[in-house]
């Protein structure tokens, strides 16, 4: 009777843990995440943000857009730049959406995007702004920039 017991503890024991193992990672989830001026917590700089911060994926928040931004030699990353979303290109129209470049060069953010009007963004530096010349329909920025097209940078 006891070893019966002492069994059934075990089988319950294995079922538990199996369960809570199998769970998603409690960072993982869709919270509220943000870029800001010198908040340096991002990380990951060049990838692809949105490979993990996804529905299903083990990142905090679902970005609905996020990349880095360099320097001019590309050799760094460049903080505290500002990413503008205009209803026109080369900064016509009117500036929809701002996101903060963070202390480490990255941008992101899980508000809202529509990206079904037509978005041109530009990156805003301490001395020249540059403008992305067709409009945008995806928010993965590292998915080209710094793979199949120069990276995003400013001075």
């Amino acid at each position: 009777m006891k070893k019966m017991k002492l069994l059934n503890l075990s089988v319950l024991v294995i079922i538990i843990t199996t369960g809570l193992l199998s769970c998603e990672s409690d960072e993982g989830g869709n919270g509220t995440n943000i870029s800001a001026f010198s908040i340096t917590k991002s990380h990951n700089m060049g990838q692809n943000c949105m490979e993990c911060h996804r529905q299903g994926g083990p990142g905090y928040g679902w970005f609905n857009i996020a990349g880095t931004v360099y320097d001019s030699q590309f050799t760094g990353t460049y903080p505290n730049a500002t990413i503008k979303l205009y209803t026109g290109p080369n900064g016509t129209g009117d500036a929809k959406y701002v996101v903060e470049v963070d202390g480490k060069g990255n941008f992101y953010t899980t508000e809202n995007i529509d990206f079904g009007v037509d978005l041109y963004p530009a990156v805003v530096g301490t001395n020249e702004t540059h403008y992305m010349s067709t409009a945008i329909t995806t928010g993965q920025c590292n998915s080209c920039h710094g793979v199949s097209t120069n990276r995003i940078w400013t001075n």
